[in-house]
């Protein structure tokens, strides 16, 4: 089996790097388009850089970097770049991605010790156009001894938004293609960002005495009473460069577990997280919050990123839940 891996492993670097994406012509800088590079693919709006989807040797792919209204950085630089004032902790916060610290037991969170790897195999398609782009791809969790654990196809569709505001969907369909999986119970994970530095609830040390940021979720909880909280979405606002903009998570209301618990830290992590159900409600049994996938079956996890000018009651961002909520009912 371990040698079974390791050659869909080299298979996938393989894909990654010659698969030919379809739909990236357009030639118009309206709308999204979507560009082919040798380790990643680069989305513009409207002209703009959003962000770059990095495949190829990364230990997971990731989005970098993230930017919000008027091309302001949303999202941590390093370890993608040093930065002056930033810190370097917690190097596996690569600015936005998906993973989880237990997979079969195996870590597929941080990037220490024998951790596991996200591997492209194959990019399915991309798509510009001019009201929304699109990346799909299908990857390998490979765990350190070189074993597959399971498999994933995602979907990540961009939005032709003004420049006020910038709307992404990812959706992410995790496979059990090599016999039974299990999302194991804890904190660490899932669907993920590092906001940027001026944005966190607790400064950086290089930021001290200097505005600081807000965690708001949809049941009203702030700020440090917001981690480890169920709620339907969650938003992070705070100061990058002198103005106020913020991130927002919408949990889809037909994923597993809704409303999701959320990873939330004053220092800049900010993740939706439904597995780790005994570390945020403090339980006694530790696998209180597991979740078995069955051999050849699968599950899907659907969510909305909402990058916007001011804080959450500016950029009325309950009310973009509700109409997030209303056209998902209506497909």
């Amino acid at each position: 089996m371990k040698r079974f891996a390791l050659a869909l492993v080299g298979v996938a670097f393989c894909a990654a790097s010659c698969t030919c994406p379809s739909g990236s012509s357009a030639d118009s800088p309206s709308g999204v388009r979507i560009t082919a590079r040798d380790d990643r693919l680069r989305v513009e709006i409207h002209g703009q850089l959003f962000t770059e989807y990095h495949f190829k040797d990364v230990p997971r792919p990731f989005c970098y970097p993230m930017l919000g209204p008027q091309g302001l950085p949303m999202t941590r630089n390093w370890p993608m770049r040093d930065v002056a004032d930033e810190t370097r902790d917690h190097p596996h916060h690569r600015s936005f991605w998906f993973a989880h610290g237990a997979v079969n037991g195996h870590d597929f969170w941080s990037e220490k010790g024998s951790f596991g790897r996200i591997v492209q195999a194959a990019i399915l398609e991309t798509r510009s156009g001019r009201d929304s782009g699109l990346i799909r791809t299908s990857n390998l969790w490979v765990s350190a001894d070189g074993k597959l654990q399971c498999s994933d196809v995602r979907t990540l569709r961009f939005y032709a938004r003004p420049d006020t505001e910038r709307v992404l969907d990812f959706e992410i369909t995790l496979h059990a293609s090599n016999g039974d999986v299990v999302f194991g119970d804890t904190k660490e994970g899932t669907f993920a960002l590092r906001v940027n530095e001026t944005m966190r609830v607790k400064p950086a040390p290089a930021h001290e005495g200097k505005p600081v940021g807000r965690i708001l979720l949809s049941t009203g909880a702030r700020d440090t009473e917001a981690w480890g909280k169920r709620a339907t979405w969650c938003d992070y606002s705070g100061l990058v460069e002198g103005r106020t903009v913020g991130i927002a998570i919408f949990d889809h209301p037909q994923n597993p577990r809704h409303p999701t618990w959320w990873h939330v830290r004053d220092y800049g992590l900010f993740a939706a997280n439904p597995f780790g159900r005994h570390d945020f409600e403090k339980l006694a049994d530790a696998h209180a919050g597991d979740l078995r996938i069955a051999a050849g079956q699968s599950v899907t996890f659907r969510y909305r990123i909402f990058i916007h000018e001011g804080d959450a009651q500016q950029a009325r961002v309950a009310d973009r839940y509700a109409e997030y909520v209303k056209t998902v009912s209506t497909r």
